[in-house]
Parts: C-alpha cells; structure tokens; sequence
C-alpha cells in the first residue's frame, strides 16, 4: 500500500481507504461474517483509513466497524459522520420524505456522544458533518464540531458535498482537514471553484464513490440488483441511460484489458492521478473486491493514457444524474 498526507495535519493515511457503507446499509443483503473479514483483510493491506457515517443503517455500521476498530485502534484512523436523521427512526437515503438533514450545534453534540459510543473509542479521529444545513449559517455547525476538537472528543474536522464558499466561511472557524464529495469519471462536481478552493486552503479531497457507484468496473447489471439496493432509485441507472453507459463502460473495460487492469482499477488509478491531496474511499463489502481496489494504487497512467480516458468518457455524456432531485438539493451547498 502507498500512503498519502491528509491537509495540514501531518497524518499519513493510506492512498486508498475504505467506505464501510454496503456492509451494513444501501446495497442490498447484509453478510456480517464477510464485512468482518472484509476489514481484517484491510488491516493486512495497510488500508489504514475507514469510513462510515450514523446514519448508515441507523448506527449499525459504527456497531459492526467497532468489533474490529476497537482491538485494532493503534492501527486505524477512523472517520465518521453526522447530520441525517429519520423521522420515523427506520434508515433511509438522503432525498427521501423520512430522512433530513440537521446541523443544529444541539445535535452536533448528541450525534458525536452516539458515534462514540457505538464506536465504542475515546476520540474520532476525523468528523464530518455530512452535509451543509441550508436553515443554518455554516460557522454555527463548525463553531460546535470545534468544541468537540477541544474537548477531546474529535481530532480533525471535515465537510462533506459542500460547496466553496461554505468550505472558506467552515475553514475561518476552524481548520478543515478534509471534503468528502462524490468524484469518479462519471462525477465530476468538484472539479474547478471547489478543488481549487480546497487545493487553496490545504484541505484533502476524499472521493466517495470513486467507481461511480460499481458502474465503471463494467460488471453492474440494474435488472440484478437485489431487493434493498437504493441504486434502483438513481437515474444514473434507468433505461434511458443505459444505452450510453453501456457503451462507455465497454470502451472502457476495453482499454483496461489493454492495460492488463480490471476496469476497476483503471477507474481508481484515474482519481488517484488527479493528486496526491487526493485519497479516494471505494466502498465495499468483500475480500476479493478490497484486494482488486488495493492493487489500484500501483497503476501508474501516462498523459496519452489519461486522454484516452478523458476522450471515452467525452463520447457518452449521457450518463444521467448522480442522485434523485431530493438528494441533489443537498450537495454543494
């Protein structure tokens, strides 16, 4: 495994971490026995950095994490988030009419007491608000995770899906360490006012789905998807974009072979060429899938390689949505 520096902090994090996410929440059927496995075999790769969120099957995800992060605490910077919460107590995705979005410094202070105790730790090594709160100014929701750094509870803070001038008014409060946001060949928000900013500021980029939520690696089937898989929802992933997706992850598998990668890899070797203040976070729930991410780190793409990419995916614009309309209200802000 390579390693990579997170912001200004000093922390040297693996190149790529670990999004827990599908071991418990969103991707249909759950295998406990497998995500434990899963974060053993991560241990043994030096993928140093896991991340989960409370909201994740209502906390379920920091319990399972917890079995293994709490005898392997030495060896894992563990980053959680806060934010979304559920009217009717029953888990859901962002954008839907049960879940919303809280950044009220008051919940700020009961989420982190939760994540602790469900992590079963002393202190979060990096703290995300998961969203910007529209209802509340920024520095109110920064001004209470700082609290949080000097009492001992939080190490470092981040943001996640927020847009520049958040980042800049967040950043005045305190140091920000890291934005989450969704980036991958299909994503591509943050490029431009965003990862300047953040370059700026000297915070890390820390792409979630870095493969565009299992559509690059070519293997992803919507009539397949199990009972529970919230990508059924996304129109990234309904018929009337299929036609395009299907073309461009042809082409592009077909140029992984050529490099004698897995699409999958080829994908991730692509966002971590962005930068080295770039350190992507691909989900998943299997051994075999976890080993096939890791060997990413060791794919090294010239700058022809890098515009054929570029030149493939400029073909098949038509890719749809990254999220529902409910859900995309929440970005950027």
């Amino acid at each position: 495994m390579q390693y990579r520096k997170l912001g200004n902090t000093g922390e040297t994090l693996s190149a790529l971490g670990l999004g827990c996410m599908g071991m418990s929440f969103a991707y249909g059927p759950i295998d406990d026995a497998e995500s434990i496995a899963t974060l053993h075999k991560a241990l043994d790769l030096g993928i140093n950095f896991w991340d989960t969120a409370d909201m994740y099957a209502n906390g379920a995800n920091e319990e399972l994490i917890s079995k293994v992060l709490v005898p392997n605490r030495d060896k894992v910077f563990i980053a959680t988030k806060f934010g979304f919460r559920f009217k009717d107590g029953i888990a859901g995705v962002s954008g839907t009419p049960t879940t919303y979005f809280d950044g009220s410094p008051e919940y700020v202070k009961e989420a982190v007491e939760k994540s602790l105790k469900r992590l079963k730790i002393e202190v979060i090594d990096l703290y995300y608000a998961h969203r910007v709160d529209p209802s509340i100014p920024v520095e109110d929701m920064v001004g209470a995770m700082a609290n949080l750094v000097k009492e001992g509870k939080v190490r470092y803070l981040g943001l996640s899906e927020a847009s520049a001038a958040s980042i800049r008014k967040a950043n005045a409060v305190h140091p920000i360490a890291a934005l989450q946001s969704e980036y991958s060949l299909l994503t591509r928000d943050v490029e431009g006012e965003i990862l300047t900013t953040a370059r700026e500021l000297g915070i890390s980029l820390i792409p979630y789905s870095p493969l565009a939520r299992g559509l690059v690696t070519n293997t992803q089937n919507p009539e397949t998807f199990a009972d529970g898989d919230f990508r059924k929802t996304l129109p990234r992933y309904q018929k009337e974009f299929a036609d395009n997706n299907n073309l461009l992850v042809a082409e592009f598998a077909q140029l992984a072979a050529e490099k004698n990668c897995t699409p999958a890899q080829l994908a991730l070797a692509w966002v971590l060429a962005q930068g080295d203040d770039i350190i992507p976070i691909p989900g998943t729930k299997k051994r075999k899938y976890l080993e096939e991410n890791a060997l990413a780190v060791d794919i090294q793409l010239s700058t022809e390689e890098l515009q054929t990419i570029e030149n493939i995916v400029a073909k098949y614009p038509n890719t749809g949505a990254r999220y529902s309309e409910g859900a995309l209200k929440l970005v950027n802000n």
